[in-house]
């Protein structure tokens, strides 16, 4: 995977996680654009998760990471976005089969289900794969919906 920068989004629940992902990004000289929350503070995933999937839409982050308690919510609602294939991995398998079947551009990690040591791993898979094309591009070609 070719890193541009790394766009970060999180809630409340994922700000611990955050804080490990960010300390990631910095010991392997990634680039990165943090999108919030910035606190523990009870808010809103979908406030951060918007602007962060108009990024990954605008070319002008890529790949992107979220995270909230389940991931469920912010995999939901970056997924509305019809450039943004957002995946939600809570292991190195299903992060590494996202980007490989699927062309996930967004990791979306559960932060109160994964500690640092599975978010490190999750990410040296996620970051380490690529999209295998071939039956799996016409896949991903299909999901986008046309207006």
């Amino acid at each position: 995977m070719e890193i541009k920068t790394v766009g970060i989004a999180c809630d409340h629940a994922g700000y611990p996680l955050k804080q490990f992902v960010i300390q990631y990004l910095e010991e392997h000289k990634l680039p990165y654009k943090d999108f919030g929350c910035n606190s523990d503070l009870s808010c809103d995933y979908p406030d951060y998760a918007h602007p962060l999937a108009e990024a990954v839409e605008k070319n002008e982050v890529y790949p992107a990471i979220a995270i909230c308690g389940s991931g469920e919510g912010m995999a939901i609602t970056l997924n509305k976005h019809q450039a943004v294939r957002a995946g939600l991995a809570w292991n190195k398998e299903v992060a590494q089969l996202i980007r490989q079947h699927n062309d996930a551009n967004v990791l979306v990690m559960p932060g109160r289900f994964v500690d640092n040591k599975t978010a490190k791993d999750i990410m040296d898979a996620f970051f380490k794969a690529s999209f295998e094309g071939g039956r799996h591009e016409r896949r991903v070609q299909k999901i986008a919906i046309e207006k």
